[in-house]
């Protein structure tokens, strides 16, 4: 099957989509390969960055649902080259629980940098770049 880069593009989106309706197990495990890759670079709320597969990714989805009452991603650019989609994303998610400093229902927002890899119209890697916004109670 040969994929376009705008057929990436759609998928990535519909990911990104697919998170923020709350998809987890094999609802979310359809965007990936069986290999999968995630980085995650160090950030405010993991300082040493982390490493996930599959399995790693589809738990931090269920971590992330119980830490979450709602997530949204506005992609405010996309550049596409091949295999590869870059995306520069404002995150917005608001918790179900206290985290840090912040209180259950208040808002935290995260400028993101999201690196995507594909082969077969799923996502083989995928690095992320975090940079929260400040807060303080």
């Amino acid at each position: 099957m040969t994929m376009t880069t705008t057929d990436n593009l759609a998928i990535a989106r519909r990911y990104l989509e697919a998170v923020e309706n709350g998809a987890e197990g094999s609802a979310l495990a359809e965007f990936f390969t069986k290999d999968i890759v995630q980085e995650i670079f160090p950030n405010r709320l993991q300082p040493i960055g982390a490493h996930y597969d599959l399995d790693g990714v589809l738990e931090a989805a269920r971590s992330d649902k119980r830490t979450f009452r709602a997530q949204k991603f506005d992609i405010l650019n996309s550049i596409v080259d091949g295999d590869s989609v870059a995306l520069e994303i404002l995150w917005s998610g608001y918790l179900a629980v206290p985290v840090d400093t912040l209180p259950a229902d208040s808002e935290m927002r995260a400028h993101m940098s999201l690196w995507l890899e594909f082969r077969d119209g799923k996502i083989c890697r995928q690095h992320n770049y975090d940079c929260y916004d400040p807060w303080w109670v």
